[in-house]
């Protein structure tokens, strides 16, 4: 994929009011992306939130930028990233654009677009929204100006997708279950989701102010969860993000459950009930556990690099469905085509009706091997500090002492100004030992 000005590995994203996250920027950008879609041949976009303080101004921002490019809006108001995704498919729209910025604080926020059929835009239509964003900015004849309705039933069509993905014959009655929404746009869709499945539900991060989202709650901060959990007896707790496309679990005994694991859990019941097509991609964060787990059950295994969207263009490659990335991004394209918290987390409580277990007992088919992350703080001023000697050395340093039984990955994230240093091995001690070692001399190549 070429070098982008803009559009980063999952859209556009960055501190309110900074670079491109401010009224002119995202209304210029709404119009650009106008005039590349009514190219297209159409004219209706969905617009969709989390509920971030700042999303009322870039939503206002984005629909004035669309109307003037001569586009019919669609307002859904605060709903999770997986649900504009799928709603711009059921209302055979153009494209949806989601402003978020999953599991990042409050006073971040993004914009990222969703193609006709549900997933994210081709490269080739980035590319065009970028090279319009250089062309002066018009605005169509007045009688052309694109309208905007609020589509009220939005939360009630979404809710009831999840449910159509949760077997009919299954229930969840009897099931107590936490769930976490980080007080972000899963509040009034996951809690109504599980207990009109049965499930009496223990609802937190269902409060949002608008600054509050992923604050201490959600599936960054799994304490909240876990101590919920414990407290109530649960069978189970769901940890959302804000946007809701990212899923972490907790066991009855207050043990996380993270994304590897979770794959494996979906991976091997769809094995068992012969609906898996092919293998399982993962990144190249995924645990070693994992890949090893998947390999005793027969199932082929492949890494792509880091971020969901290559998850995607891999299994899109092999004609396969289930992939996902160790920080609660699922993807089972059998029934969604993105990442669903929500409804990889029906899958989850499918696969445990089915075998009658437990998610403790559930989660103990593979090993996880020791993995330490540090993130490296990087405002991506002065050269890439993973290009300097003393990073280099250190990693050599780290390989060299790991040998065959541990890895070392460092890489730039694609949505925070973060340097990510991931070091794993058979050895605990060691992992954290050598992450650590690699840390300091990234915090000094970026001094």
């Amino acid at each position: 994929m070429a070098e982008r000005k803009y559009f980063g590995t999952d859209g556009i994203r960055g501190k309110v009011g900074e670079s491109a996250i401010n009224p002119e920027f995202v209304t210029k950008l709404g119009w650009a992306a106008g005039k590349v879609l009514a190219g297209q041949g159409t004219n209706k976009v969905l617009i969709g939130k989390d509920t971030r303080i700042s999303g009322y101004m870039l939503e206002s921002s984005l629909e004035a930028g669309l109307s003037a490019a001569g586009i019919n809006i669609g307002l859904l108001g605060p709903m999770p990233t997986p649900a504009i995704a799928y709603l711009t498919k059921t209302f055979r729209s153009e494209a949806g654009i989601v402003i978020s910025a999953s599991h990042n604080p409050y006073y971040d926020n993004g914009i990222k677009f969703f193609s006709s059929k549900g997933f994210k835009l081709d490269d080739d239509i980035e590319a065009a929204i970028e090279a319009m964003m250089d062309q002066p900015m018009s605005c169509v004849a007045s009688d052309k100006l694109g309208k905007a309705i609020r589509i009220n039933d939005a939360a009630g069509r979404y809710i009831e997708f999840c449910k159509g993905t949760f077997p009919s014959e299954l229930s969840l009655k009897g099931m107590k279950i936490v769930v976490d929404c980080a007080h972000g746009a899963t509040y009034h869709i996951a809690p109504n989701v599980l207990s009109e499945l049965g499930a009496s539900v223990i609802e937190i991060g269902t409060k949002p102010d608008g600054l509050n989202i992923n604050h201490k709650v959600g599936a960054t901060s799994m304490r909240a969860t876990v101590d919920a959990v414990l407290e109530h007896g649960a069978d189970l707790g769901f940890a959302l993000d804000g946007d809701g496309d990212r899923l972490m679990l907790v066991d009855h005994k207050g043990n996380v459950i993270d994304g590897d694991q979770v794959i494996y859990i979906i991976a091997r019941d769809a094995l068992k009930s012969q609906r898996l097509h092919g293998g399982v991609v993962g990144t190249l964060m995924s645990n070693l556990g994992l890949e090893l787990g998947l390999q005793k059950l027969g199932v082929p295994f492949l890494r792509s690099k880091v971020g969901d969207r290559y998850v995607m263009e891999m299994l899109h490659e092999n004609g396969w469905h289930i992939g996902g990335e160790n920080s609660g991004h699922i993807l089972n394209l059998a029934v969604s085509s993105t990442g669903d918290g929500i409804v990889a987390g029906l899958q989850v409580l499918t696969a445990m009706l089915r075998s009658n277990l437990d998610l403790h007992a559930l989660s103990q088919g593979f090993e996880k091997f020791p993995q330490k992350l540090v993130n490296v703080r990087f405002e991506q001023q002065g050269g890439n500090p993973l290009n300097s000697d003393k990073v280099i050395t250190a990693q050599k340093e780290a390989e060299a002492a790991l040998g065959k039984t541990g890895r070392v990955l460092l890489r730039k994230s694609g949505t925070e100004p973060l340097i990510r240093v991931m070091v794993e091995s058979d050895d605990e001690e060691a992992s954290i030992k050598w992450s650590n070692y690699i840390a300091e001399a990234v915090k000094a190549a970026t001094e």
